[in-house]
């Protein structure tokens, strides 16, 4: 068997970085494999495979060829076999081992992968090492003059993580299930391999409970998964390597529990109030379930076991997270547990209520996981803990002797660009962590978080950029040139679109809708240098509930577009040679020409929509920066001194454009300031 231990593969790939990042640029792949070697010579694609699979096999591996054979067929335009088309290309497919039933954190995911111009052949500790080794083949398909064909090269590879996650919050809400299964195929194609389905919240409890079935009735609005769309994600996600990781948040988010189930509240009674209705708010509530009573636990156990039916992982995510619970200080019953039981605060409390649910997990045979909130003195240390506040609070966990997931820095609702989400590590060099602590550190989790989502714009906010993120899990650490991120981050793209994510069209769509025309290129280039303020600004700005609709200038633009990079990069290399750079200058003054002239156009068709007229004066303003850069390039280009106050008035202009409207924000105000400030005064 030819693939590599996670060790191994490793440390060879940290010996052969260079010659790994070397090979890479000649390359599209995502995530970059741990050693990449080309070798001369390519296989043409004149035909479809003839698949030999010689070693373990099954009908997850089967599938997993047939969809690989298929989307290759698809990119070269190459016919199926079948009556009167011969398979010629060779493709073997070797797993030394079968795959448990149910998918396991510790897995081999290696494998090995070499192309001559005979064939391709893949071997794999496990089909999951296949599975991986067959998305690689087919990012490495390429076009030629004659034709498609894939390079020779020999790979080495396995992740740096185990735990490669993505959080989808459907509980906000609801999500169907057409976006879930195109997410989990775009998981698949970037080797993350966790589903965390965030499932129930204050908005509404999403997954069908026959035991509780006041949980859906009440507290749903209608919108949940059946036990039967639950288990066909599940089944989706393991036919493609992903394991499904459920989250029932508790003690706190959990008002559609309360108001289906009053007799779990903490302040049911004399002391406080029940939920009338699921919530609509997006801020934190103050109801919890009562983590005094014994029938809570009860209920509670009868619930996960129910779960545990239909979620057949090792993990459970009880959330844990911002339980204020202010009627654990003031319900007399609750205070006088606390004192019989010498539990002193609210903290101790949760504390009590989180042993006492992983005695229920643990009694199912499973791991228990939250959010950092439990991490709290006395806590087992079989807990794994989910850092939503930074890498500090993961590292402390792993000293004190938890596993944990890092998800602090990839927080998409953020709004911040790939590059940023990049390059924070779970496991940064510069970390003091011991060898045995390091080992704690499971991987990384990018979080979907729900408010601002609906169906058409989620796959916007999740990718491309998560595919920046699945790299940063997968790769080695020394993996870190940005601009070769973004090269291959295109590409990335495009194969995600191709697997029927929608976040390119999407903003078309979006566009085309609020202009009520197909006419759009005017507003196309507009929007290309606008993207959504942060989810803190637009709660504050707009007020966002859950009855909000989502449906507005922002949400047709997507989070660090591609003119972004591109301009700050054209802008590097022209202020670091004036005189020298044609290229760029030319480049540059094409694109603010392009910019200034879809001002105009763009501005009739927001004058005639109610929903585009608050988007104006960003267009106005985009007319000031376009003149603003062509001077800049004139000054450059002749190399003549700008008035004395000309880069204080472009810079106070700049300030003005950074201040809050229409919930969008310009992205080329950092690229734009370097640009005044290279200016020769």
């Amino acid at each position: 068997m030819k693939a590599l231990t996670l060790a191994a593969t490793t440390a060879l790939g940290a010996a052969l970085c260079s010659l790994a990042v070397t090979a890479q640029t000649q390359l599209h792949l995502m995530p970059q494999p741990q050693q990449v070697s080309l070798e001369s010579g390519s296989l043409a694609l004149d035909s479809t495979f003839v698949v030999d699979v010689p070693g373990k096999t099954s009908v997850r591996l089967t599938a997993a060829i047939d969809r690989a054979v298929r989307r290759i067929e698809m990119e070269s335009g190459l016919r199926h076999a079948g009556p009167g088309v011969a398979a010629k290309t060779r493709l073997v497919v070797r797993a030394e081992h079968p795959a448990p039933s149910i998918q396991a954190l510790d897995d081999d995911e290696s494998y090995y992968l070499h192309v001559t111009a005979a064939g391709v052949e893949i071997d794999a500790a496990t089909e999951l090492g296949a599975m991986h080794g067959l998305e690689t083949l087919i990012q490495l398909v390429q076009p030629g003059s004659n034709g498609y064909f894939i390079p020779a090269v020999t790979i080495h590879d396995a992740p740096r993580f185990r735990w490669r996650g993505l959080m989808i919050d459907c509980g906000r809400h609801f999500e169907p299930m057409a976006v879930i299964k195109r997410n989990l195929d775009g998981m698949a194609a970037m080797k993350l391999n966790v589903f965390h389905w965030h499932l129930t919240e204050d908005q509404g409890f999403r997954i069908e409970s026959r035991v509780f079935p006041r949980l859906t009735g009440k507290g749903s609005d209608g919108d949940f998964y059946s036990q039967q769309d639950a288990k066909e994600i599940v089944a989706y996600a393991r036919a493609r390597g992903i394991r499904v990781v459920p989250e029932f948040e508790m003690p706190g988010h959990s008002t559609a529990w309360l108001f289906a189930y009053p007799s779990l509240n903490s302040g049911s009674g004399a002391s406080g109030s029940t939920p009338e209705g699921i919530r609509r708010e997006f801020n934190i509530s103050t109801y919890a379930i009562d983590p005094t009573r014994e029938a809570t636990y009860a209920f509670i156990r009868r619930f996960l076991t129910e779960m545990a039916g239909i979620f057949p992982d090792a993990y459970v995510h009880i959330g844990g997270d911002e339980t204020p619970a202010p009627d654990w200080k003031t319900n007399p019953r609750i205070l006088a547990f606390m004192k019989a039981h010498q539990v002193k605060d609210n903290e101790a409390l949760q504390a009590y209520f989180n042993t006492r649910v992983l005695r229920i997990v643990k009694g199912l045979h499973k791991h228990m996981m939250g959010w950092d909130e439990v991490l709290t003195p006395g806590l087992p240390k079989d807990v794994v803990v989910q850092s939503w506040r930074g890498e500090a609070s993961l590292a402390k966990g792993a000293k004190l002797g938890y596993e944990g997931v890092l998800s602090a820095p990839y927080y998409l609702d953020g709004m911040k660009p790939a590059e940023t989400h990049y390059l924070a590590d779970p496991l940064p060099a510069t970390s003091d962590l011991s060898a045995d602590e390091r080992k704690r550190i499971l991987g990384g989790e990018v979080c979907m978080w729900g408010e601002h989502i609906q169906p058409r714009t989620i796959d916007s906010r999740i990718w491309p950029r998560t595919a920046a993120i699945a790299e940063r899990f997968w790769s080695p650490e020394n993996v870190r040139d940005v601009d070769d991120m973004y090269r291959r981050l295109e590409f990335a793209s495009i194969e995600l679109e191709g697997l029927g994510l929608t976040h390119l069209q999407f903003g078309d769509a979006g566009l085309r809708e609020l202009a009520g025309t197909e006419k759009i290129d005017a507003l196309r280039t507009v929007a290309s240098v606008l993207e959504p303020v942060s989810f803190g600004e637009r709660a504050h700005l707009q007020r966002t509930d859950q009855l909000t609709a989502l449906d507005s200038f922002v949400d047709a633009v997507r989070p660090d577009p591609p003119s972004r990079h591109w301009f700050e990069a054209a802008v590097q290399r022209l202020t670091a040679d004036p005189s020298g750079d044609a290229a760029d200058r030319t480049a540059l003054a094409a694109w603010f020409g392009k910019l200034r002239d879809a001002v105009p156009e763009a501005r009739k068709q927001m004058d005639t929509s109610p929903r585009l007229k608050e988007v104006t004066a960003r267009a106005d303003q985009l007319a000031q920066l376009a003149a603003m850069g062509q001077e800049a390039l004139q000054y450059l280009g002749t190399g003549e001194k700008v008035p004395a106050d000309w880069k204080d008035k472009q810079a106070a202009a700049m300030e003005e454009m950074k201040k809050p409207s229409a919930l969008v924000r310009f992205t080329i105000l950092p690229g734009m300031a370097n640009l005044v400030r290279a200016v020769p005064n």
